[in-house]
């Protein structure tokens, strides 16, 4: 029942109202219908089409693609990032096999000193000597890559003659010695060893000066007599081949060779096949020897001995690109030292590919000059406009590596 003010229906519970009404009402609606003309069919197709439409303004712009009566089609666009892929390799003729040669060419390296006629290296800056100099590998001449100024620091082996043969030849030993590691800066590697029957090793490598003093200071009294350094040369060459870098071998000592097991040959053929190692050598007892000779002139058998012993030592040194030293009194040595050093760390460091590719293990030759823009030795002047004289210090040459190896 109906009220003017209030409607009310029980909760949850359906009302119907007069059956019968409700009929007729629904058979009304179906007249009606009935009577609606065909153009409201197109009224509904375009409601349906403005329904549709939302969900296809929904695609997002950044879909791209041509735009119908629809609306915009959606084409998803491509990553930017993709690259196009690589154009096929083009085939080698039939005739033609595929395959590289590719030919491994070690570059050479030699360290070369500057020297004036005093043995002093002369202070030539990089620029004035750099498009001068010229490498000749057995006569053929090679092409630079590099020529640089190194300043690495030593690291050097000190060996010592210390055997049982005469006070004064260790004296000047030790002395040198002594001297040598004084000269020392603390970023250098030295290691020390003495010789006499055989080699000894008595520090390995330090950069403690007074570690290097503290192994000195153990030659105290020498066990044998001999003194082979060909031996002990071949033992300290064959470990510095497995330090890396560059090295130096100071040699301290008569040069006298009395009992070794291998021959003069053998070890300068050790010394040839050794790279990046630098011989330095010094000579002791020259004021003994001449002070015996003055005493007895008619005995020259021993001197001829020891002059012998002292020209194999300056061989190994000019072999490897050092230099040998005679100093006549003690006071010599601290110049002789700082000359060694001096060359050791302002060197000219050349690099170059040679033109013999072949890895056969032969002894190649090298000459190293300094050549001017007429090619002709570079003439070099000093500040008095006069000539200095000058020669080039450098390895004699190098052996190839082996392709087995």
């Amino acid at each position: 029942m109906y009220s003017d003010n209030h409607l009310s229906f029980p909760s949850k519970t359906p009302v119907l109202r007069n059956p019968f009404g409700a009929t007729l009402a629904t058979l009304v609606a179906c007249l009606l219908l009935a009577s609606v003309p065909c153009p409201a069919q197109s009224n509904s197709g375009s409601a349906q089409a403005q329904q549709s439409q939302p969900q296809q303004d929904q695609v997002p712009a950044a879909a791209g693609g041509p735009t119908g009566e629809s609306g915009p089609i959606a084409v998803p666009k491509k990553n930017g990032d993709e690259t196009p892929p690589p154009p096929p390799k083009p085939k080698a003729p039939p005739d033609q096999p595929e395959y590289s040669l590719h030919v491994n060419v070690p570059v050479v390296t030699i360290d070369a000193h500057v020297m004036g006629k005093d043995g002093r290296p002369l202070p030539l800056s990089l620029e004035q000597v750099q498009d001068h100099f010229k490498v000749w590998e057995d006569g053929v001449p090679q092409t630079i890559q590099s020529v640089t100024v190194s300043k690495a620091p030593i690291t050097a082996v000190l060996l010592v003659e210390f055997a049982a043969n005469n006070y004064n030849f260790m004296y000047d030993a030790l002395n040198a010695s002594y001297v040598f590691a004084n000269s020392l800066q603390p970023q250098d590697w030295v290691a020390v060893a003495s010789y006499d029957i055989k080699p000894h090793i008595i520090v390995d490598f330090t950069q403690d000066k007074q570690a290097i003093f503290g192994a000195l200071n153990t030659l105290q009294i020498p066990g044998f007599q001999e003194t082979d350094i060909f031996d002990a040369m071949y033992d300290m060459l064959d470990r510095l081949d497995r330090v890396p870098g560059h090295k130096e071998l100071v040699v301290i000592g008569t040069g006298r060779d009395t009992f070794s097991k291998l021959t003069l040959d053998q070890i300068l053929k050790k010394v040839k096949s050794t790279p990046n190692v630098t011989i330095y050598t010094i000579a002791t007892g020259f004021a003994f020897l001449e002070m015996a000779a003055a005493s007895n002139p008619y005995s020259t058998s021993w001197q001829i001995d020891y002059l012998q012993a002292q020209n194999q030592m300056a061989a190994f040194a000019k072999m490897t690109g050092g230099r040998s030293y005679v100093p006549r009194t003690l006071g010599e040595l601290p110049d002789d030292f700082r000359e060694i050093a001096g060359a050791i760390r302002d060197q000219y460091t050349i690099t170059y590919k040679p033109t013999n590719t072949k890895q056969d293990g032969t002894y190649r030759k090298l000459k190293v000059e300094l050549e001017g823009p007429d090619g002709k030795p570079l003439v070099i002047r000093d500040q008095k406009n006069h000539d200095i004289k000058y020669t080039i210090v450098a390895r004699d040459g190098y052996t190839a590596k082996h392709e087995v190896e």
